[in-house]
């Protein structure tokens, strides 16, 4: 089960809580209001956890002058504190998150039980305190402002070799940050670069802007960071924070994009209307001449034409995978439908045998470029292709030749012979027995055996064999086959280009 859940949306505290633990509770239960209405969504509540005895360097505590050391001490909270921000955060539906700055903060995250483990962007390459939260059971969520990309290639192979669940954001460091510097197509380049790992977004921008999260969204980022906070007389909110209404507002157009974009890991279903709309626009099958019962619809037989008939076949059903066959004696200029005819679709058939192929050559270790055509060759038809016939995949066709010739255990290649082509077989993998002139040869793998033109050849792998053939170039009017019945048959090849996917 995946434990950092999809569209998760993580509210940071930060600081904000402003070392008051009562309104740190305000918070949580202000906002608490605001998500329990955006159901599509689920939300964290996360607070940032520092030892600050021993965070702090002993000459810099106490120091006013400097920034961070001002803010962190001003706003300490007990470990007593934030257990109660913890359990107020599990109350209102939330799962609690902290980022640890600290090694001794983890332990406190692990006491506590805390959900999910948040790297701040600052912490990214930090690896003293990555080799101490790797040793958690908390999933991880990353953020990446300033990180270079080889940075990031080092912390996503580390997390991955310890397999790790975890996701990574994009955030830019600057409170708040402008339009023009989000770079948001960021998103696109870390998908492309790490795919399989969650991509999302932790944003600081202006906290009445709401297009931001529309662009994330679109660019199919499903988990989010925002900063959050309660404004009052005595703690006004900071400039990159957003307030329980500006939160709805962003909520809103999150919703609403979401909406818009759909499911981005499959097609939705088809519209009926849509698809009815669509349909009126084709061209229906019809009859050339009259076709009788029991004939194989050909090509030849048929014409395409608009408008088409209600339920009748369009050029969108007609493919070489199908076959269509006369139930019942069909007129010229009859629309071709289920009524007066059945279909076969074989493309099922013919994807099972790429895949098949395509075992068998992962199995044997043989790397196939990814533009090579394969050929299926069923002499007696598709549905004898097991007893007998063959893939072939052409590597290269010039004044040369390289395919690759793959069997399936028990298949026959039926005699055949070449006026012109010069082959030479060498067995990659299995054992084939062969048949020169009716004289038999086994060759196993390794072996290598010639045909000259003019020799009948064929051959049965007892094992599935695979075997490369050099060659003169291949010219398909150059293969001739014992039973002329193969001759005759037009219809005995398939090809397939996109197969290796």
């Amino acid at each position: 089960m995946k434990l950092i859940p999809e569209n998760l949306v993580v509210l940071e505290m930060a600081n904000n809580h402003m070392g008051d633990v009562r309104h740190g509770l305000d918070i949580i239960q202000r906002f608490g209001e605001v998500c329990r209405a955006f159901g599509q969504f689920r939300f964290a509540f996360k607070l940032q956890y520092r030892d600050l005895d021993s965070f702090i360097h002993p000459d810099a505590q106490g120091r006013d002058d400097i920034k961070y050391v001002k803010r962190f001490s001003e706003t300490r909270l007990s470990r007593a504190d934030f257990d109660r921000l913890v359990a107020e955060m599990r109350a209102n539906g939330f799962l609690a998150m902290a980022t640890p700055f600290d090694e001794p903060s983890v332990d406190v995250i692990e006491d506590q039980g805390l959900d999910i483990i948040k790297i701040a962007s600052c912490s990214f390459t930090d690896w003293p305190l990555l080799e101490r939260v790797v040793r958690c059971q908390q999933p991880i969520i990353a953020s990446t402002a300033g990180a270079r990309v080889e940075d990031m290639d080092r912390v996503v192979s580390f997390l991955m070799h310890r397999d790790k669940e975890f996701a990574i954001l994009h955030c830019v460091g600057e409170y708040p940050t402008s339009e023009q510097d989000m770079h948001l197509s960021q998103i696109d380049f870390l998908k492309q670069r790490y795919p399989g790992v969650r991509i999302g977004l932790s944003s600081h921008e202006d906290p009445g802007n709401t297009d931001i999260i529309k662009l994330a969204v679109a660019k199919g980022a499903n988990l989010f960071e925002k900063h959050v906070g309660l404004p009052t007389a005595a703690y006004p909110l900071n400039n990159y924070s957003v307030s329980p209404e500006q939160m709805f507002a962003w909520l809103t157009e999150a919703t609403r994009a979401l909406r818009m974009c759909g499911a981005a890991d499959a097609r939705p279903p088809v519209n009926p209307r849509e698809a009815a709309s669509l349909r009126s626009l084709r061209r229906g099958v019809f009859a050339r001449r009259p076709i009788a019962a029991g004939t194989v619809v050909k090509p030849d037989d048929t014409y395409f034409a608009f408008p088409p008939a209600e339920g009748q076949y369009t050029a969108n059903d007609w493919s070489k995978y199908a076959v269509y066959t006369a139930a019942v004696d069909i007129q010229a200029n009859a629309p071709i439908a289920p009524d007066n005819t059945t279909r076969e679709d074989r493309r099922a058939k013919i994807w099972e045998i790429a895949q098949r192929v395509k075992s068998m050559l992962e199995e044997a270790r043989i790397i196939v470029p990814g533009s090579a055509d394969l050929e299926i060759s069923h002499h007696y038809g598709l549905d004898e292709f097991e007893r007998t016939g063959l893939v072939l995949i052409t590597v290269v066709n010039r004044g040369y030749c390289k395919k690759l010739l793959v069997s399936l255990p028990g298949q026959t290649h039926p005699e055949q012979y070449h006026h012109i082509k010069e082959e030479t077989f060498h067995v990659l993998r299995g054992e084939v027995n062969m048949l020169l002139d009716g004289q038999p040869r086994v060759l196993k793998a390794g072996d290598v055996q010639t045909v000259e033109p003019g020799v009948r050849h064929s051959f049965v792998s007892p094992t599935g064999s695979i075997i490369e053939e050099i060659s003169t170039t291949h010219d398909p009017k150059d293969s001739f086959y014992v039973d002329d019945r193969i001759n005759q048959n037009k219809d005995r090849k398939t090809l397939l280009t996109y197969w290796m996917v």
